[in-house]
């Protein structure tokens, strides 16, 4: 890709490799290139749209926030912690022994293990390995 940004932004070394190209040919690469340009202004300014909406509602925070007599240090000492089982192993809720004595256990969450399914298939009942 190094090579051809090289060429593309090197004026002889672009001429050199273009000069095969009849003018409609040129015409057509000219008209692509600026579609690619329109769209990517477009997205710089939507995005740029959408940083000084951040921005408006943050300032709009920080004076409701300076209103009501907070400041961040308030918010850090609710300790909001969303996830509290992050980091945490789920809980087992079913336990089968095969017949070498060899425990396979299970969350129930997930695709269920081929030795429950057979297990299952076999006449047994999901309950038979529940842990209570």
């Amino acid at each position: 890709m190094s090579e051809f940004l090289d060429i593309l932004t090197h004026g002889r070394r672009l001429q050199g490799a273009v000069k095969e190209l009849s003018i409609e040919e040129l015409e057509q690469v000219q008209e692509k290139l600026s579609g690619i340009i329109e769209k990517r202004k477009e997205k710089a300014l939507e995005q740029e749209k959408l940083e000084k909406e951040k921005l408006e509602k943050l300032a709009s925070i920080k004076k409701q926030m300076e209103e009501a007599g907070l400041n961040v240090e308030d918010l850090q000492a609710l300790n909001l912690d969303t996830n509290k089982r992050a980091g945490k192993k789920r809980p087992i809720k079913y336990k089968l022994v095969d017949e070498k004595g060899e425990e396979h256990l299970w969350t129930g969450i997930g695709r269920m293990p081929r030795i429950y399914k057979d297990a299952l298939d076999s006449g047994k009942s999901l309950d038979d390995y529940a842990i209570n």
